[in-house]
């Protein structure tokens, strides 16, 4: 099988930041879920005591984690918005025990820049913000202020695609990358992410999917999160809880097109289906 055949040619980076570093393409990196949030489609309230979120991300870690991303306030679709003040009485108590108690790459899933801020002086290593820099006008600053790592996802309201949907996608990741480095963001610090999920409907999620190499020609690492999400559930008529199988396809497929990090709930059982994955596709760094 030529490398032509695997739809990507690995090419390996790393994003070095504070005492820690991420290496691209040796091998897929795990990024397990934290949500602190009441009303999350999957596992709203699961985590809201202090004592549990650690739990669970000590567990994720022992599972096999590089990353844990944490968000203190839902984006399902229709949820209730909620106060800066608010996010940060959620996050800021997890952060700061976290990167007390643990060595772990800390993630925040958040759309405000003072939020991202505070969280950044307790020890976030990496913004990931679902609008790409282009909702708070002030979030590319913050995180250039301080070299921070940063998930650029595309987003927008409604599902409507004047034209070919991953032309628009890479436009609009394209843009946040002008942002993000007009702002000072260094190029080596940005990763970006398609937004599976969001102002897309589920055939659109799919036909994503299909074109994730498309992404991966912009240049910069790529996340996906379509762990449990409703285009799985759909097609396997499951509740969130039960559609861990569906989300290992959407891993192992975002593999073989050259995807970085997956976003996960179950990271046990994702990292085990990554592992094989990159044993066939990264084949000349797995033997």
């Amino acid at each position: 099988m030529d490398k032509k055949d695997i739809g990507y040619i690995p090419q390996i980076k790393k994003i070095r930041f504070s005492s820690h570093e991420l290496e691209f393409g040796k091998r897929t990196l795990i990024m397990g879920i934290l949500n602190l949030t009441p009303d999350s489609f999957s596992d709203g309230g699961d985590y809201v005591s202090v004592d549990k979120a650690l739990e669970h991300a000590r567990e994720m870690l022992r599972e096999g984690a590089d990353i844990i991303d944490i968000g203190g306030e839902s984006s399902r679709p229709g949820h209730a918005r909620i106060s800066a003040d608010e996010e940060l009485r959620r996050v800021m108590p997890v952060i700061e025990r976290l990167n007390k108690e643990t060595n772990a790459i800390i993630s925040l899933d958040t759309i405000r820049a003072e939020v991202a801020e505070e969280a950044i002086k307790s020890g976030v290593h990496i913004i990931n913000d679902i609008w790409g820099f282009q909702g708070d006008a002030e979030m590319a600053s913050v995180a250039a202020k301080y070299g921070t790592p940063v998930v650029l996802m595309h987003n927008q309201n409604g599902t409507h695609y004047h034209g070919d949907m991953i032309d628009e996608i890479k436009r609009f990741l394209m843009e946040s990358v002008r942002i993000a480095k007009q702002a000072g963001v260094k190029d080596e610090m940005i990763i970006l992410d398609p937004g599976l999920g969001f102002g897309k409907t589920s055939e659109q999620n799919l036909a994503a999917m299909r074109r994730l190499k498309d992404i991966k020609t912009l240049g910069y690492p790529v996340l996906i999160g379509a762990s449990r999400k409703t285009t799985i559930g759909k097609i396997l008529d499951a509740e969130p809880k039960d559609r861990d199988e569906g989300t290992i396809a959407t891993t192992v497929l975002g593999i073989v097109q050259g995807v970085d990090i997956v976003r996960v709930h179950n990271v046990q059982a994702n990292l085990r289906a990554a592992k094989v994955a990159d044993a066939i596709v990264r084949r000349e760094f797995n033997g």
